[in-house]
């Protein structure tokens, strides 16, 4: 693991989510629903073999200012992101499928 930013503390290890061996289908279901699960100022890792931006994305248009994103290992061939719950959050809409790869 070579990290490109931050790295995990040894707290961290208990709350990672590795979705890589998830379907596609239901990858981002999952993720959002970990995450709307989360006391306030709370987070997890989100460790994945590609970087999710459409995921990201999604976070950002149902979500603005209600989480936090930060990169611990970005690439090539492993990402953890750190995703940080800072408000009250409840569904909203559909949960899209995630693009590119499986």
């Amino acid at each position: 693991m070579k990290p490109n930013t931050t790295t995990a503390t040894a707290n961290d290890a208990d709350k990672v989510l590795d979705v890589r061996a998830i379907p596609c289908s239901i990858k981002h279901g999952l993720i959002i629903k970990k995450w709307l699960a989360l006391s306030i100022g709370d987070h997890f890792i989100l460790f994945n073999d590609h970087d999710p931006v459409p995921l990201r994305y999604q976070f950002a248009a149902q979500w603005p200012e209600a989480f936090t994103w930060e990169h611990l290992v970005k690439g090539p061939e492993e990402f953890r992101i750190r995703i940080t719950k800072l408000k009250a959050a409840t569904p909203v809409g559909e949960v899209a499928e995630c693009v590119g790869r499986h």
